[in-house]
């Protein structure tokens, strides 16, 4: 991902649902991204191109002979999303938020038992 600059992936919540739309139909044509804006989002198609080059100079997505491709995935953007929350809100403590995360809200049985998972995935590593 050289040469993209900005590492500020977050999205608002419409071109969460725009990104959305790539990520469930890529790689596609830049008309048929048009079409399903206009559908889904009732986009123009100026609106479209828009966003999509705000989206690709940030390096979530790639334009490129009218061929929309995926540059991160939407489980790599949900991770950084993740890390960057925990980071600025929590000074970076994945402890400290799943204190605070429990504070709110009791984990079932099921979820202790998978963070038992990762935490034994991660001490195999």
């Amino acid at each position: 991902m050289s040469g993209h600059q900005n590492s500020d992936y977050r999205l608002g919540a419409v071109e969460a649902q725009f990104a959305a739309l790539i990520w469930e139909n890529a790689p596609l044509s830049s008309g048929a991204l048009v079409k399903l804006c206009e559908e889904h989002l009732h986009w123009k198609k100026s609106t479209t191109y828009t966003v999509l080059k705000k989206l690709c100079e940030r390096g979530l997505f790639q334009n490129e002979g009218g061929c929309v491709t995926v540059l991160v995935t939407k489980e790599e953007y949900e991770a950084r999303q993740s890390s960057q929350f925990v980071e600025e809100s929590f000074s970076g403590s994945l402890p400290a938020f799943v204190a605070a995360f429990t504070r709110e809200k009791a984990l079932t049985e099921n979820e202790i038992s998978e963070l038992q998972a990762l935490i034994a995935r991660a001490r195999r590593r």
